[in-house]
């Protein structure tokens, strides 16, 4: 993490349509054919899409660490949990929280969420005791990387509430997110260029 936030001067992330007709932010649901490891059963919340590529956080995979374990100033906080974001630059540290973080510190994604990367954001919310996920790494796609994992089937699209964000047991994640659209891993399948 960072100790000054990396946002532009507005602090909202950009919400931007794709050809796929996503819009940010938003769950990814892997498909349950996915047999990719690094996505495998994942729920990834996408906050970043554009004509360059996309980004999100994978909230679904608790590491067995927690914060007190990796950052030496969280040492009274044994209990937070820290989730696998996602491969790209896995020392990276984001927190996603329902809180308000001030426009130079983060991004408010709308929907009640904001996320940052300022280690004062982090301990603030900390002292506070507010609800948060502190995720190592994210998840990267270049440019019409998505789109096409989209095409396939590969990913399939849920709203990005705070319930199922910070109050759904991590094990339990992926079920209850495939569920608040109505389907269950039965009942996917995905597609493949032989059948389309």
């Amino acid at each position: 993490m960072s100790d000054q936030g990396s946002t532009g001067s507005s602090g909202r992330a950009p919400s931007l349509s794709s050809d796929s007709g996503l819009k940010t932010p938003c769950l990814l649901v892997a498909s349950p054919q996915m047999a990719d490891p690094f996505f495998e059963r994942t729920v990834v919340l996408l906050w970043h899409h554009d004509q360059d590529g996309a980004a999100g956080l994978v909230i679904n995979r608790p590491m067995p660490h927690t914060i007190s374990e990796v950052i030496e100033e969280a040492e009274d906080y044994a209990a937070a949990e820290i989730i696998w974001g996602g491969p790209v630059e896995k020392n990276r540290g984001t927190v996603i929280t329902p809180n308000e973080v001030s426009s130079d510190s983060g991004w408010y994604l709308g929907h009640g969420i904001s996320v940052s990367t300022s280690m004062t954001t982090l301990m603030d919310l900390l002292d506070a005791h507010a609800p948060l996920l502190l995720c190592l790494g994210y998840a990267g796609w270049g440019s019409g990387q998505l789109a096409k994992e989209i095409d396939v089937g590969s990913w399939l699209f849920a709203d990005p509430t705070l319930d199922i964000l910070f109050d759904t047991p991590r094990e339990a994640l992926y079920e209850v997110a495939l569920a608040s659209i109505g389907l269950s891993p039965e009942t996917v399948w995905m597609t493949t260029p032989a059948d389309a």
